[in-house]
């Protein structure tokens, strides 16, 4: 009696042109790595070369090996401005973070204008920062700003002229300006969060309050580090916002990392610290955002996984 060949298995077409998408795929990130290679790896590089340099400018660019970064090291403005960038760093993670978090939890209901929010939202983005600060320059002007227009005494301070104020006042307009953009990021997270785990923990006889505290929020695990590295990374490079609002003042109160940048490069003519600084910025976002992808865990866990 003869016995039958097992019927052969057909390689379905799709894993024979693998290959041929890998390939495909990598042709087409070609583009975008050129792009990040040219405007982000030989500039980067060009500025750790200066770092190392005497150069005025008009001048020539004469090595100079520590030189410029003993000079940045040792200005006395440095640890100022790091203190300041720090600072506000830290007061607007601490004031966008619970806010946006808040509004995206409440626009990621069902109801009927969260698509005209959600454009309305983008507005305070597509206004240049230099626009911003006229305008709030303007309405906090203590004669002829919005306090005095409303006979609002209390608005009429030297809100730009005290150092703590003007802190405030430039986080506030850093959060009126980038809480919208976070409220979308949470907004969509929240979104993707599946409603049976919320309708088990209705049964088991959990409120809105508990539901938040234990649901919503390890879920937004990997959302918070995301938009935690995308607020502190942005905090290093504020510079036009607080050169139009306030110059650095009163004194050296908001005269943070970037701006002390732009003064010893474009002011005091000295590019070799000016991009001793920029390195440094670099090295302290760099280093941030590998500690909060640290503390954010394994990048290939789901955000199911974050409870």
């Amino acid at each position: 009696m003869t016995t039958l060949a097992p019927p052969a298995v057909r390689v379905p077409e799709t894993s024979r042109t693998t290959g041929g998408r890998g390939g495909s795929v990598t042709w087409m990130a070609l583009p975008a790595f050129l792009m990040f290679f040219a405007f982000g790896i030989i500039p980067l590089v060009g500025v750790l070369f200066l770092s190392f340099t005497t150069f005025d400018i008009i001048g020539t660019v004469v090595p100079s090996g520590l030189t410029s970064w003993k000079a940045a090291l040792t200005d006395p403005g440095l640890m100022n401005s790091l203190w300041v960038t720090f600072l506000i760093m830290a007061l607007s993670w601490l004031f966008q973070t619970p806010v946006s978090i808040l509004l995206g939890v409440f626009l990621a209901a069902r109801f009927r204008y969260r698509g005209f929010l959600a454009v309305f939202f983008f507005i305070p983005l597509m206004i240049s920062a230099a626009a911003i600060s006229i305008t709030f320059k303007a309405l906090l002007d203590p004669s002829f700003g919005l306090g005095n227009g409303l006979h609002i005494d209390a608005l009429n301070q030297d809100w730009l002229g005290k150092s703590n104020l003007a802190i405030g006042v430039l986080i506030f307009i850093v959060s009126w300006q980038w809480i919208p953009f976070h409220t979308l990021i949470y907004q969509g997270a929240v979104r993707q969060i599946p409603t049976s785990m919320y309708e088990a923990s209705q049964i088991d006889g959990a409120g809105r309050l508990r539901q938040f505290f234990s649901i919503t929020l390890p879920q937004l695990k990997y959302t918070i580090i995301t938009s935690s590295t995308l607020m502190v990374v942005g905090s290093l490079t504020f510079f036009d916002l607080i050169y139009v609002l306030t110059g650095g003042g009163p004194g050296d109160a908001t005269n943070a990392l970037a701006l002390q940048m732009y003064r010893l490069g474009f002011q005091s003519n000295l590019m070799g610290p000016a991009s001793a600084i920029a390195v440094i910025l670099v090295l302290v976002g760099l280093s941030l955002s590998l500690l909060l992808r640290r503390l954010g865990g394994r990048a290939d866990e789901s955000q199911l996984e974050g409870a």
